[in-house]
């Protein structure tokens, strides 16, 4: 495992990878690993400064997360949702024909290892109210914000 991290608007975020591509995006209080120069780390960073500098809405790395093979389906259905845009669990679950299954999407949800890079930020409640969010619900606001998404319930 390789390890780098960013500082962002958001506080330091790590960024791991192995050979075959990103493991974990995460919000961290401090550096706890040592630092590699491994392109893929180098890449992340970049692409993520991008982001937060309102010059990236769509990421381009190698995804390599450990999950069950249901979480990385919600995982996948939710790089579809668009930069700017959000969609409620119920969505998510029909996107993987699985209409039945929302509350096992929202699980699937909170366990996504990649914050901002998949963006589970961007799921909402049915309603349009923010609902959890591993790093935080002040997090998952800044970046809804950042991406000048409208109509919340805040």
């Amino acid at each position: 495992m390789y390890y780098n991290y960013l500082p962002s608007p958001l506080g330091l975020i790590e960024i791991a990878a192995n050979e075959q591509g990103l493991t974990a995006v995460s919000f961290c209080t401090a550096a706890t690993q040592p630092c590699s120069e491994q392109p893929l780390l180098l890449a992340a960073k970049t692409q993520l400064a991008a982001y937060f500098g309102k010059e990236l809405t769509e990421f381009d790395l190698p995804l390599a997360a450990s999950g069950t093979a249901f979480q990385q389906q919600v995982w996948r259905a939710l790089t579809g949702v668009p930069y700017g845009r959000t969609a409620s669990y119920r969505d998510i679950a029909i996107a993987i024909a699985n209409p039945k299954g929302v509350r096992a999407v929202g699980l699937a949800n909170s366990k996504n290892p990649l914050a901002i890079i998949v963006p589970c930020h961007r799921v909402i409640g049915a309603n349009g109210t923010l609902t959890g969010y591993a790093g935080g619900l002040d997090k998952k606001a800044w970046l809804l914000q950042h991406e000048e998404v409208t109509g919340l319930k805040w």
